[in-house]
């Protein structure tokens, strides 16, 4: 890991040193395809005062199951994705492809001594930085009780529900993070504003977002591609769920308005599938067809049945061709991870 005196430095940073030139990856510069890997034969890639921070309760693990997947019950609905083994496994290695692509954190951390995770999942980014950052106190909190037992003497989480009013002490938090929370917020504005409030002077908000819009650097995507269609249908649920996904580049001018200063963005390109000719780029593109492929069905389910008002099957019907193109090798998908810090004025 890095020290604790920097944050990580990624060979994809656009601050990295060691790069003389623009990077692939970066905002504004396009992904090369490594060429040799479609001339195989096979098109195919393969198969919410609060704060009630409680004990764990049969209210919080009354789980409900739906179309064979389990939700959380704590704030029943807030959260459209499942909490299961299955999408367990699939956020841990979310982590560890997003790790990859630009660290744990990119604001400028010097030793922070209180650190909170909004929505952390399984844990494991809180984890990572309760490691790295040993003599902090990390706090994560989220709607469902999935993550570990055995954790750093550091760490906690807590069952909360972040969009309701905060019960920590005002101004107390070196560090607020976010990450993958389009499609889960109501009311971005207030949670930014708790943000502020909550953080120390000096202190840093960070929110690592992906942008739901898919596209190619090199027209690879096909007329009336099945991607782009799954896509704009979660844009328009999420919307109609009053919990947008669309979102991430209205997200550094609400920092902004919530008083945040030296805000700072950076736009990374996040390949699904090997077809890129970075060897780095190439393995995160790997990691992200299996985040794809394993997430699809609990990324759709909710938010088509719930919202849209589909059957079940014929989700399931409707998946199978998105599976399909996303395989494809001479397809070259390309999302947008937005990484958007600000800093709360000393004075």
């Amino acid at each position: 890991m890095a020290s604790a005196s920097a944050s990580p430095r990624s060979p994809l940073s656009p601050h990295s040193a060691a790069s003389p030139g623009p990077q692939q990856g970066i905002d504004g510069v396009a992904i090369e395809a490594d060429t040799e890997i479609v001339d195989d034969g096979d098109s195919a890639f393969g198969s919410d005062v609060s704060s009630y921070v409680t004990s764990l309760s049969s209210s919080i693990t009354n789980y409900r199951y739906e179309n064979g997947r389990r939700y959380h019950a704590f704030r029943e609905g807030a959260y459209v994705l499942p909490n299961d083994e299955a999408e367990s496994d699939r956020l841990d290695l979310q982590h560890q492809m997003l790790s990859l692509l630009f660290g744990l954190h990119r604001a400028p951390l010097q030793n922070p001594q209180k650190i909170l995770d909004i929505g952390t999942g399984t844990g494991i980014w809180a984890v990572e930085m309760a490691d790295k950052f040993p003599s902090s106190e990390v706090i994560g909190n989220d709607l469902s009780p999935i993550q570990p037992s055995w954790v750093p003497p550091n760490l906690r989480f807590e069952i909360d529900d972040a969009e309701s009013d905060w019960a920590y002490r005002l101004s107390s938090f070196d560090y607020i993070h976010t990450r993958y929370m389009i499609g889960s917020v109501l009311d971005w504005p207030k949670l930014l504003r708790q943000a502020y409030d909550f953080s120390k002077p000096g202190g840093y908000v960070e929110l690592q977002e992906i942008n739901c819009e898919v596209y190619s650097d090199d027209n690879t995507l096909p007329p009336n591609s099945a991607v782009e269609k799954w896509t704009l249908l979660m844009a328009d649920a999420a919307r109609k769920n009053k919990r947008p996904m669309d979102i991430c580049r209205e997200l550094q001018p609400m920092l902004e308005e919530a008083g945040f200063i030296n805000v700072s963005r950076e736009v990374y390109k996040l390949p699904s599938g090997p077809w890129a000719k970075d060897s780095k780029l190439k393995e995160i593109g790997a990691f992200n067809l299996v985040n794809l492929l394993e997430g699809l069905e609990g990324l759709s389910l909710a938010l088509f049945t719930r919202v849209l008002g589909w059957s079940a099957e014929e989700v399931m019907a409707f998946l199978p061709s998105v599976r399909q193109e996303v395989q494809r090798k001479d397809v070259h998908l390309i999302w947008d991870i937005y990484v958007i810090w600000g800093q709360k004025p000393e004075v």
